[in-house]
């Protein structure tokens, strides 16, 4: 047996808290308290300092990569003597389930639309490309939703390449969790974006190298730059409870709700409910599928208590 090559080398470049935020420079904050309280999830408060410290130099940073890529388009498009279609920059965000991902894509969407090279940001969930709950019953997978098996992928990849193409309108389907389903007769319209964020749980999976050569392309290969959301299992553990003690108050009150029946528990039951569903669901999903394409990310943002970012990890060029 040969043991595992040992390589010093590493692709990143680490930064620690109070060095990434130096790189802010002299990046204004646009954002109001008001609209940090609109932009903040259920259970994780998007402070001021976050916003500063970490959020501000990362949308500097993709500012450049943003600004570098239209004009590389542009030039390119003047070389081959054809016409000027909007290509997007795709941006894809990925880690496990309440790790933070829907905050960290809202913010970026406000910031980034500040940037007066690229004021059109659209934020698109993957959870809107799930198979719908009927057809997941059908298949008897729905104790694996949320696991890459349970996303319609040809749905999923024939959108990216119409937004990548620079089509006028290109529609996403949309989910919701009050239903714990797609909503078939709601759409998301993305009308040529400058850049377009892609949130989900499996988004940096790589595809299978086909043995014939003829490679079918895969949602990460659309991307432009690759985030991912990191944390130590038992903080997410920790989130992941606390969310779902929160909406056993809130959202599974409504009768509508997919969940409501929780809603009856006492505190004791829900935080064993929601420990049980993390533990046979979601852990496995993270460990299995979310957490081996960590190293895919272009840059890390690794957090802390609280879901304050300790260290980033860019990729270098």
């Amino acid at each position: 047996m040969n043991p595992r090559a040992t390589v010093v080398f590493s692709p990143y470049a680490l930064y620690l808290r109070e060095e990434w935020a130096r790189l802010r420079a002299d990046t204004p904050m646009s954002l109001t308290e008001a609209e940090l309280e609109n932009l903040s999830g259920l259970t994780e408060r998007i402070s001021t300092a976050e916003v500063v410290e970490i959020y501000l130099p990362l949308s500097r940073l993709l500012n450049f990569y943003v600004e570098a890529a239209q004009s590389l388009h542009g030039a390119t498009q003047a070389f081959l003597r054809k016409g000027d279609s909007k290509m997007p920059f795709i941006i894809g965000l990925g880690g496990s389930v309440a790790a933070g991902k829907s905050t960290t894509g809202r913010v970026l969407r406000a910031l980034l639309a500040r940037w007066p090279s690229h004021r059109r940001v659209d934020l698109v969930p993957t959870d809107g490309f799930l198979f719908a709950n009927a057809e997941l019953e059908e298949r008897g997978m729905m104790e694996r939703k949320g696991f890459p098996e349970s996303y319609d992928l040809t749905k999923l990849l024939n959108f990216l390449a119409e937004v990548k193409s620079g089509k006028t309108r290109v529609e996403a389907p949309v989910y919701s969790h009050l239903v714990y389903d797609v909503l078939p007769d709601q759409k998301l319209v993305i009308e040529q974006p400058d850049i377009v964020i892609v949130e989900g749980l499996n988004v940096l999976q790589p595809a299978k190298l086909p043995k014939d050569g003829q490679a079918i392309p895969y949602v990460s290969d659309f991307f432009d730059f690759s985030i991912y959301i990191d944390a130590a299992e038992e903080l997410v553990e920790s989130w992941y409870v606390e969310r779902f003690l929160r909406l056993r108050q809130t959202a599974f009150r409504d009768p509508a709700s997919y969940f409501h029946r929780y809603s009856m528990l006492s505190e004791e039951e829900a935080r064993a409910t929601g420990l049980a569903i993390w533990q046979s669901i979601n852990l496995i999903n993270l460990r299995e599928n979310i957490l081996p394409t960590r190293q895919r990310a272009d840059l890390i943002l690794r957090k802390g208590a609280d879901h304050a970012v300790e260290t980033v990890a860019l990729r270098k060029l």
